[in-house]
């Protein structure tokens, strides 16, 4: 019996040691990923006020997931007054680069995807660096219990 909790700790410590590992990866991705996009956004230097947002938040340059969406709802509000759906727009055409009304509203709509990524590219560099958290906080969970089964493998007959 003793050799087997013995074993069952070193195997509750080497799972413990591997979340450790897995979780500092995680919060380290989530961290850089994010630092790189919120300064990839900041060098754009766009502010909401140059796509004609008005109020308190205007003045802000886009580099976070709340502008980028604020921004990104603006453009798309853009788009539609143009045209409610890119076929609405061609009306049974082809897309005509030379007319402009089809490149603004296709310029629209690669802006918008810009935004909406970053809303999402933010999101997802949040939850690397939650379930990152998470992963350190079972990894010392698993170091206490492994260090535990171990001391009584110890102290058992």
């Amino acid at each position: 019996m003793n050799k087997i909790i013995r074993n069952l700790s070193i195997l509750v410590l080497i799972l413990g040691v591997l979340a450790l590992i897995i979780g500092i990866v995680f919060v380290y991705e989530g961290v850089s990923k994010k630092a790189w996009l919120t300064d990839t956004m900041k060098q754009e230097n766009i502010t909401l006020s140059s796509l004609g947002v008005t109020g308190g938040k205007a003045s802000e340059i886009i580099d976070s997931a709340e502008t980028a969406q604020i921004a990104g709802d603006t453009v798309r509000g853009h788009r539609h007054s143009i045209a409610p759906s890119y076929t609405a727009l061609l009306g049974g055409e082809k897309y005509d680069p030379t007319n402009p009304t089809d490149l603004v509203y296709a310029q629209a709509m690669n802006l918008e995807n810009y935004l909406y990524l970053a809303v999402v590219s933010f999101g997802v560099t949040t939850i690397a660096m939650a379930a990152g958290g998470f992963m350190i906080v079972v990894a010392l969970a698993l170091g206490v219990i492994g260090f535990i089964l171990f001391r009584l493998a110890q102290m058992s007959p």
